[in-house]
């Protein structure tokens, strides 16, 4: 009875909200402690290390350094303070006193704190339970196409023509430009043995964007079901075990391929050819992290990473209020010789922030419409 307390109705639904902000949290926190560690190294002066916003419900100040080390009740960001980040003037510990090489370090820490935490969950999930891959669970039945050239029921997908599959967008990137009736070779797992098939396509795959992964399945051939809701290809989310060596290569490609995506998506999204209704934020990032962590603990771990990666990548983007902004203004001070306005900056970097939250708020919003 406590099980179905706890993993179904309200209070199910309530524990998965939780585990979803916790991942956000934990993931924030690495971070900012990125920044934290890399400037401590570097002799950096720091006035508050905190986790989440608002009022503080725990606070501690280091005697020895003078450090404020708060949690506060908002828990959906924290902070690294660093002396005289915002200001012209200030000692020799404070932030814009650095050399514009040591504040890059600073600034790039914590996404790579991010990347490193999420390419560690990567590897336990990895080792411990398996890569994701796609199990064919039917196939679409139809006499123009004989079955030595069909997949079969309970193939999982490993690769396409020789590229690995990591992801459903490598599905598209591995089918992209072929015709109805190519013949490709898929690498499957059968019955517990990896091997080839020969496969003729049953659609052309001109995908106009990363998100057509319903026609690459309808050119493989798979099977679909229809419910209440709709009509669904019959796939499912499996886990395919490897060797150690290729377990450990695969997970950086695993990451490589996540941060790949962030691309791929910015970059239709300003072609065009992806519709802002395709991503969310906030809200979205929550409901869905959700979803996935409360399913299994190696869910938990793959959700964790994929969050840890993208939040990695982002910041690292030269978008006004992110670390990557802040980097090019210290390599235009260390190339120039002089600092752009503090106070310019201060504007171009409160500006980008009113746009990405103003964003983040917009996709939220067009996600209920």
């Amino acid at each position: 009875m406590a099980i179905n307390l706890l993993t179904g109705g309200v209070l199910g639904t309530v524990w998965s909200v939780v585990l979803a902000i916790l991942i956000l949290l934990a993931m924030i926190t690495v971070h900012e402690f990125g920044h934290y560690a890399a400037g401590k190294a570097l002799g950096f002066g720091i006035n508050e290390f905190s986790i989440g916003f608002g009022p503080a419900i725990f606070k501690r100040r280091s005697k020895k350094s003078g450090e404020l080390f708060a949690v506060r009740v908002i828990p959906l960001g924290g902070y690294c303070a660093f002396e005289g980040e915002d200001e012209e003037s200030g000692g020799e510990r404070a932030f814009n006193n650095q050399h514009p090489f040591r504040r890059i370090i600073v600034l790039i820490a914590g996404a790579t704190f991010n990347y490193l935490l999420a390419l560690l969950l990567i590897i336990t999930a990895t080792f411990a339970f398996g890569q994701s891959a796609y199990k064919i669970n039917a196939v679409a039945a139809d006499e123009n196409y004989a079955a030595e050239y069909s997949l079969r029921e309970g193939d999982v997908l490993l690769s396409v023509d020789g590229n690995d599959i990591y992801l459903a967008t490598d599905l598209i990137s591995s089918l992209k430009g072929r015709s109805e009736g190519d013949v490709i070779t898929v690498g499957v797992m059968r019955e517990g043995e990896r091997t080839s098939a020969q496969v003729m396509l049953r659609a052309d795959c001109h995908f106009e964007n990363s998100s057509q992964v319903s026609l690459a399945l309808r050119a493989l051939g798979v099977g679909t079901y229809t419910t209440d809701e709709g009509v669904f290809y019959d796939i499912a989310s499996v886990s395919c075990k490897f060797g150690f060596f290729e377990s450990l290569g695969r997970s950086f490609m695993y990451s490589f391929k996540i941060a790949g995506t962030i691309f791929t998506v910015l970059g239709e999204l300003l072609t065009g050819n992806l519709s802002i209704t395709a991503v969310g934020g906030p809200v979205t990032t929550i409901k869905l992290t959700s979803e996935m962590a409360a399913q299994s603990f190696f869910s938990f771990l793959q959700i964790a990473a994929y969050i840890g990666v993208n939040l990695a990548v982002f910041n690292l983007l030269p978008i006004p209020a992110l670390d990557g902004s802040k980097v090019i203004f210290c390599l235009i001070e260390w190339i120039f010789k002089k600092p752009v306005p503090r106070k310019i900056e201060a504007v171009i970097h409160v500006i980008g922030f009113v746009l990405i939250l103003g964003f983040a708020v917009l996709v939220d919003i067009l996600q209920f419409i």
